[in-house]
Formats: structure tokens, C-alpha cells, sequence
């Protein structure tokens, strides 16, 4: 288009906003720390990346002399925001089809998403769900004091709660979720040698090879949401859930899945691929040498964010 006022006919592009400019870039400085909060919080990759969007809106609405600290303004933000989130999903959990479990993430060399400022046992599988034993209160002032080391006073100031009253909530959380922690941990390298001794078993039909590396208390979840094949309850004890594997789900996957072992939610696990689009996702949560959890999603909403199949390098 011509600009009359112009002789050579050339538009003049509108200068940038300045302010604009500077919100933008110390929203950026913050983003994986927001992400990291609000998808610990949420379980969901798509709610977390909603919830960032919805507090840059209103990060860049307010008003300079309202924000004393950006990086604890915008923590306060999308810390509500989630509250509210979860608040209005466990309703919808509620009516969700069989388990929910959180979207898994890819957090091996190379995976973004939105750079995690921390990659460790707070991202887990268990962890996350964990976590869903927790009011959204209770999950906000949790997260902030054990995982992200925020003092006592900094939670109060999000939740707009004394800190009497944070201490409390604390300690209730801890309460509800104590019993069902990990008490004993398991080395990296032992961990991927407890996996590939699984894959092994469950690919060559070893039943009593599968049954003895899980717990006396191994429990298998999984995750269709009615959209994908999935037990519509928890199976637990080793022998229930070596069938489960063999004689459910094994037998109705499909016989062309490409499987990739890949770093997910920190930990190591499987994603099988069908025609190139992931399928379905396997982790494991592994304790004192052996497994005591089995997470499979095969929800294909919940992996519609994850990559497509590796290209092998030469």
C-alpha cells in the first residue's frame, strides 16, 4: 500500500514499544521457571503452555509501580492461575475415561520443552502423580517450598496466606504423600539395566524373568482416557501385572510399533512409534532393584506434543 505522504511510496513500520520490549524480554528471562512451576502443577504440557500465555497477558497489562520483584509478580500469576486450573480439571477428572496420568515430557540431550530450569525427581512419573493426593493449595505450597526452595515468607506472598498458615498446609501435604514416597533410590546405570532386562522379559514372553523384577507391591496404571486401549483399573501385585502386560495389553498393540529408549521425565523409558507419530509411552518407576510402578499412556492426546520418530544418525 502507497503512503500519500511518502514519495517514494514507502510505508513507515510503526517503532516498537519500548516497554513492550522489556516486558517481553524479562517474561523470557522467567519463562522456564514459570513452565517448570505451572506443569509440575498441572501435569499437562497444553495447560502449562496456556497458563504462560494467560500471565504474559497480564503481565503486560500491569502497571510498573504494582511490580517490586518481576520474578516473584510473575510466580504469584501463574501460580494462581494454576490453582484456578486445577480447581475447575478435577471436576473433569472426575468424568475422565479409566486413569489419568500426567503427559509425559521428553527431557534427554536435545529436548526443549521451554528449557526446564530442572530436571529430577520432582518431574517423575510417580512424582507427578504423587501429587495428585494434594488439594491445588496444598500442590502450590508444596512445589514452591520442596522443590523450588521458596522461604516461607516469598509462599505466603504468593498465596496471599500467612505464613503460619503456609506452615500448616506444609505440613499436611507432607503428611498425605509421605507414605507412598520412594524410600530408597536406584542408580542411573542400574536403572537402565533393571529396563533393558525388562523390554528383554516382555519381549520374548518371560514370565517368571518380568515377574522377578517387580516388587511385591508393583502397581501398573495406564492411560487410554477412552480413546486408546488402557485397564480401566489399577493392577497390582507382580503376578497380576506381568499377565496384564502378556495377556492385555501386549496382545492388542500393533505389530509394526517402532520402540525408542529416550530420557522421559528424567528417567529412562520407551516410546513406540506407529507410521512415525508417537503411539504410546512406557516409564517405570524402580526402587531397591526392582520396579514398584509401570506408567503406560497410550491417550493419544497426551503424546500429540511429543516429537515424531528420531531420525537414526549415520
Amino acid at each position: 500500500m502507497q503512503n500519500r505522504d511518502d514519495p517514494d511510496g514507502m510505508v513507515e513500520m510503526p517503532l516498537p514499544d519500548p516497554k513492550l520490549t522489556i516486558r517481553l524480554a524479562t517474561f523470557d528471562q522467567y519463562r522456564s521457571l514459570l513452565f517448570s512451576v505451572a506443569y509440575r502443577m498441572l501435569g499437562s504440557v497444553a495447560d502449562a503452555e496456556d497458563m504462560l500465555q494467560e500471565t504474559f497477558i497480564r503481565w503486560r497489562q500491569v502497571p510498573d509501580e504494582e511490580i517490586l520483584s518481576p520474578r516473584a509478580f510473575l510466580v504469584t500469576i501463574i501460580s494462581r492461575l494454576c490453582i484456578n486450573q486445577l480447581q475447575s480439571a478435577r471436576a473433569q477428572r472426575e468424568e475422565y475415561v479409566g486413569q489419568w496420568l500426567p503427559e509425559p515430557i521428553i527431557t534427554g540431550p536435545g529436548s526443549d520443552p521451554l528449557e526446564l530450569i530442572r530436571v529430577d525427581e520432582s518431574l517423575s512419573m510417580a512424582f507427578l502423580v504423587m501429587l495428585e493426593r494434594l488439594t491445588p493449595v496444598e500442590r502450590a505450597v508444596f512445589l514452591l517450598r520442596e522443590v523450588f526452595d521458596y522461604e516461607y515468607s516469598e509462599i505466603a506472598a504468593v498465596l496471599g496466606q500467612s505464613e503460619t498458615n503456609c506452615r500448616q498446609i506444609l505440613s499436611r501435604a507432607k503428611q498425605h504423600v509421605s507414605a507412598i514416597r520412594p524410600r530408597f533410590k536406584t542408580s542411573l546405570r542400574k536403572r537402565s539395566d533393571l529396563l533393558e532386562r525388562f523390554l528383554k522379559a516382555a519381549s520374548s514372553g518371560d514370565m517368571e524373568g518380568l515377574v522377578s523384577l517387580l516388587s511385591s507391591d508393583v502397581v501398573l496404571h495406564s492411560d487410554g482416557g477412552g480413546k486408546a486401549i488402557a485397564a480401566p483399573n489399577l493392577i497390582q501385585g507382580p503376578n497380576n501385572v506381568a499377565r496384564g502386560i502378556f495377556g492385555g495389553l501386549r496382545k492388542v498393540l500393533p505389530k509394526h510399533l517402532v520402540r525408542r529408549v529416550m530420557e522421559i521425565n528424567g528417567e529412562h523409558g520407551v516410546v513406540s512409534y506407529l507410521d512415525g507419530k508417537p503411539h504410546s509411552v512406557l516409564t517405570l518407576g524402580a526402587g531397591e532393584g526392582r520396579f514398584h510402578a509401570i506408567y503406560i499412556l497410550t491417550n493419544p492426546e497426551k503424546l500429540a506434543h511429543l516429537p515424531g520418530l528420531p531420525t537414526p544418525l549415520n
